[in-house]
């Protein structure tokens, strides 16, 4: 068999690389990242470790220093969802005519390009889907964030959010949609305040650039959710009249009101402003005493003991706003069968941006060429008190 190997495509790799990795990607470079060049089959479980707190004791003058304290290292588990292919041949003639024409680098480099891209927002768009997990959401469905000159209130009351659910101080992550960033680019002026702003106003002044705001690492995304489905809650839906505490997520339902409230909907208690995620919803608010199941870490004001009206916030934006290890990707190389199978070469690259590894297969056919780019992820949410959402449009 001849020697068809992916070396004399590496040049055409690595510039593809430089490409397609500044992509308007955003919650990829936000979120916490298991990736590596082993191969792991479509539902495999993938096991990050994960190290808990850590309790203090006295320090004390001894002879002899005592026994390390026992701890546990615990780990999240996610499965491998997804094995995905982007193909793409050539010919011989087509070879030799492209070759003539000086134009073959040109087209295996944008071939490799759009393969990149397709993938990577494939990711993209199933990191975004796990909006519906976050905890708590800040807002107002027909809101604009960002859209008032010199105020920074919307960055202040995301951090409130994650200050009360105890997340981390540090590695906040903000992944926004294209208005949002505009508004931010357009009204805040202060950001690009040369005399004030430092390292931050020069990079968004001449480059349009957002770094890092009020704690936050902003990122942009064209994956970001809009006008996002919603249950058919009339409005007139309410607990029952038992009374439940500040932290409570299970809250039974009375028979009031038409509709239903759905996994994924963003609630409001009357009498109180914060905005729960659901995880567990009721087909329909008429039955009696179902339970309804927010997010943790559950309810910040307690509700009285009388039916309290239930309110669903209508279809809207949600950009994201999260601590960097509530989000977990982890992506492989596909599965391969023991001792390989007819592909004439296969090699990995590793994308310096994202952490990503890529699987290059090359298979030698009757007179042409099968290329294929190929990558398994999985992604979930680890630590929903710690993610919460930015709605409005």
């Amino acid at each position: 068999m001849g020697a068809l190997t992916l070396t004399s495509l590496i040049p055409s790799i690595q510039q593809a690389m430089d490409t397609v990795s500044r992509e308007q990607v955003g919650f990829i470079p936000a979120v916490a990242r298991d990736s590596s060049a082993e191969r792991a089959a479509v539902g495999q479980v993938v096991v990050s470790p994960v190290v808990g707190p850590m309790a203090a004791e006295p320090l004390t003058a001894a002879a002899y220093a005592a026994d390390t304290p026992a701890q546990t290292i615990n780990n999240v588990q996610m499965q491998i969802t997804k094995a995905r292919s982007v193909p793409f041949g050539i010919t011989g003639e087509e070879t030799l005519g492209l070759r003539n024409a000086g134009t073959l680098g040109s087209i295996n480099q944008q071939r490799i390009e759009q393969a990149f891209r397709t993938l990577t927002n494939e990711v993209e768009t199933d990191l975004a889907a796990l909006h519906i997990y976050a905890s708590r959401a800040y807002g107002t469905a027909t809101g604009t964030p960002f859209n008032t000159a010199s105020d920074f209130s919307d960055f202040a009351s995301c951090l409130k959010v994650l200050d009360e659910n105890g997340a981390p101080m540090s590695d906040r992550q903000l992944v926004l949609g294209s208005a949002s960033i505009a508004r931010i680019r357009g009204k805040q002026s202060t950001l690009f305040s040369l005399n004030t702003g430092g390292a931050l106003a020069e990079d968004l002044l001449r480059r349009g650039a957002i770094a890092n705001v009020e704690g936050f690492d902003i990122h942009q995304s064209q994956a970001v959710p809009t006008l996002v489905a919603v249950g058919t809650n009339n409005g007139s839906a309410t607990t029952t009249a038992a009374g439940f505490a500040v932290g409570t997520t299970n809250i039974p339902t009375a028979a009031a009101g038409t509709g239903s409230i759905i996994a994924g909907d963003i609630i409001t208690f009357a009498g109180d402003t914060n905005e729960y995620l659901v995880v567990t919803g009721v087909a329909s608010v008429a039955s009696s005493s179902v339970l309804l199941t927010i997010a943790e870490p559950g309810l910040r004001q307690a509700i009285a003991a009388s039916a309290t009206v239930i309110t669903t916030v209508a279809a809207t934006t949600r950009n994201c706003f999260f601590h960097r290890s509530a989000i977990q990707l982890a992506t492989r190389a596909p599965a391969m069968p023991e001792g390989g199978d007819s592909a004439d070469d296969v090699m990995t690259q590793t994308d310096p941006v994202s952490g990503i590894t890529y699987e290059f297969a090359v298979y030698k056919q009757k007179r042409q060429v099968r290329y294929e780019i190929n990558l398994a992820w999985g992604v979930k949410v680890i630590a929903p008190r710690h993610f919460g959402l930015l709605i409005g449009a």
